[in-house]
């Protein structure tokens, strides 16, 4: 998939502290952008401030400073111009696969979506004679793969992802990457990611943002050098264990001081 020339997301010297903990500073006049159809992975330790910024994006909190603009507009209030995925499904549990995903429909007045786009994204996400089911009669990746239809379902062009696959089992989560990035590259959506897990971030990123100070003062840009489409064993490429060994050292050194 080409990358687009827009700027999706940008911050612009951008602030950010929590009142309710006396003012402590997470991000501090931080500046960068993401292109439409990128795919941009954030690595960093545990309250580094990686949820902030989509908190943030999504308009749930305002900067203290600077300026977000989606889309090239500045704007305050851009929930509905975001589709999320949290690390926990969230699906509900007394409503069936169907309804799950048709939240977004029952939402959004202005969605241009219909039922019988659901009904045809089901079958896309690998989901057809699931529709009746409820949540807890499906497996981890099923679940994850109707949170992520209820995102898609939003009509967003700007997918936040955060640490979606972290709590499936191994094999699950390597076919839940594939599959990820099948549906992205199909629906041509720019996808911002969350994750702890440094191969995660190389197989599925055009970039990845790293933190390394909190406050936020910057994000750290690493380009991976492989092309798309990306098969598992493009991870055992010498630039890419390179840079592995690379982030992980960085890491470890954040850990020890």
């Amino acid at each position: 998939m080409k990358l687009g020339n827009k700027q999706i997301v940008q911050f612009s010297n951008v602030s950010f502290a929590y009142d309710n903990l006396e003012q402590k500073q997470i991000l501090q006049q931080i500046d960068f952008t993401v292109r439409e159809k990128e795919f941009i992975s954030i690595v960093g330790p545990s309250g580094s401030g990686k949820s902030t910024i989509f908190r943030l994006i999504a308009g749930l909190e305002q900067p203290t400073e600077g300026t977000i603009s989606l889309y090239g507009e500045q704007v305050n209030d851009r929930l509905g111009k975001v589709g999320y995925m949290p690390q926990q499904d969230l699906l509900m549990p007394w409503r069936t696969v169907l309804e799950n995903a048709a939240l977004p429909l029952e939402l959004q007045t202005g969605n241009s979506l219909s039922q019988q786009d659901v009904f045809t994204l089901l079958t896309e996400f690998g989901l057809a004679g699931y529709e009746n089911a409820y949540p807890h009669e499906l497996s981890g990746g099923m679940r994850q793969r109707v949170s992520f239809l209820r995102a898609t379902l939003t009509g967003a062009k700007l997918l936040l992802l955060d640490e979606p696959f972290s709590a499936l089992d191994a094999m699950t989560k390597l076919f839940m990457q594939e599959w990820l990035l099948t549906q992205w590259e199909k629906h041509e959506t720019t996808i911002i990611f969350i994750t702890h897990d440094i191969s995660e971030a190389l197989f599925l990123s055009d970039r990845i943002f790293t933190i390394s100070d909190t406050p936020i003062t910057a994000l750290q840009e690493m380009t991976v050098p492989l092309v798309r489409p990306r098969k598992q064993t493009d991870l055992d490429v010498d630039a890419v264990i390179a840079l592995k060994h690379q982030l992980i050292e960085q890491f470890r050194k954040q850990e020890m001081t």
